[in-house]
């Protein structure tokens, strides 16, 4: 039986529609790149009509919904064994992500009909992961169908009112999702690359320690995301926030200063780390007065544009390589996004420390991130809209 590499090189259609990644990896940053700035212009005070609320739905739910296509429908043909979705109904769960966006935008689409047309792909793309996963058989990753669905729910309770509610217990959903996955692939990806350079040292294998942190990182979001402000919440995030590090030790990154491919995962992991303990922090000030005073958007942002945004450019220019037939080695440009993605991150979390400069400081983050999803667009979108590349000595 063919494997699911072999079924996208074999597909003979138009090369953006050969696998998920392509099309949903290029618009979704565009998407990105296109709407922080849009929401710091009308932040700043620079007309009306854009809200605190549109600029998160559209971050979660626009942005990360898209990525997390690209990246389920192209690694969930791997986990099963069976055929990937291309061609026509790959353009089929693309537009649906599109309808979405455009009517998050024109007022003529509202009310029922926003709802319809937004909440159509993540409903419709968890269907599918289910289907794949059950007929696959692939009981080890019933975690991650379930995680899509409790996505979609969110969507379709945004629109039912449910607000930024329903947004913090999605961002949840994705964290916990990183957690995941990221134990997967971090110490995986490292460990091929350890091995290559003949380093005996390698990353500790996952483990009931590893499952213990997944369970209380989930847990923690969630009690936060309840709007449990207390110190049971800020206990928990904290605790969450060590144990992750202490998991990020474990998976020796300071070897892997050679590779930007593989030292970004580390990075974008550590920043959920940060994120937890500057939540967990936030939380217990609130609470109790116990503790560094620290906003809770900072803590917000190095979990949002830090461990979201880091981890899916460094997942996004990755895969764009291998699956692309490129060698896996990032170029000088592909450094530059590394930089640009953290640097607006870091801005951003210490313009909550600093009020005096807190709007400076969001457009100078925004320009930064802007820069680092538009680069790769521009960097990785010939690829991802050409055939696969092949070696001259193959």
């Amino acid at each position: 039986m063919a494997t699911s590499a072999q079924q996208m090189r074999s597909y003979d259609g138009h090369p953006v529609l050969s696998a998920g990644f392509r099309p949903f990896f290029l618009a979704a940053s565009a998407w990105s790149a296109l709407i922080v700035p849009i929401w710091i212009w009308f932040y700043s005070g620079h007309g009306v009509g854009v809200s605190m609320s549109w600029h998160a739905h559209e971050m979660v739910f626009g942005y990360v919904g898209g990525i997390v296509g690209g990246f389920l429908l192209t690694a969930v043909p791997n986990w099963t064994g069976r055929l990937p979705v291309t061609g026509l109904p790959l353009l089929a769960l693309f537009s649906l992500w599109n309808f979405g966006r455009l009517a998050m935008v024109l007022p003529a689409w509202s009310g029922v009909a926003a709802m319809a047309a937004d909440c159509a792909f993540l409903v419709v793309f968890a269907a599918l992961v289910w289907r794949e996963i059950l007929t696959g058989r692939n009981w080890r990753n019933l975690p991650v169908a379930v995680m899509i669905t409790v996505l979609a729910i969110c969507n379709i309770a945004y629109h039912a009112g449910a607000g930024m509610a329903s947004i913090r217990i999605a961002l949840a959903v994705i964290l916990t999702l990183i957690s995941l996955i990221g134990g997967r692939i971090i110490p995986s990806f490292t460990t091929n690359w350890l091995k290559k350079q003949k380093i005996a040292s390698l990353p500790a294998a996952f483990s009931k320690f590893d499952l213990f942190i997944v369970i209380l990182t989930g847990t923690s979001l969630v009690v936060w995301a309840s709007d449990r402000l207390d110190v049971v919440a800020g206990c928990l995030l904290c605790a969450a926030g060590g144990l992750n590090m202490v998991r990020l030790v474990r998976w020796r990154g300071l070897s892997t200063s050679g590779e930007p491919l593989v030292w970004i995962l580390h990075i974008g992991y550590a920043w959920l780390a940060i994120g937890l303990l500057l939540l967990g922090m936030a939380t217990l000030h609130t609470a109790s007065g116990f503790g560094p005073d620290v906003s809770q958007q900072s803590g917000l942002h190095a979990l949002t544009a830090g461990a979201i945004g880091v981890m899916t450019l460094a997942v996004m220019t990755r895969a764009s390589l291998g699956h692309t037939g490129r060698p896996l080695v990032a170029d000088q440009g592909t450094t530059i996004l590394y930089l640009l993605v953290n640097l607006a991150a870091a801005v951003r979390v210490l313009a909550g420390f600093a009020p005096q400069f807190y709007l400076p400081g969001l457009v100078v983050s925004s320009l930064l991130w802007t820069g680092a999803f538009g680069g790769f667009c521009i960097l990785y979108g010939p690829a991802l809209l050409k055939p696969r590349w092949r070696s001259p000595d193959v």
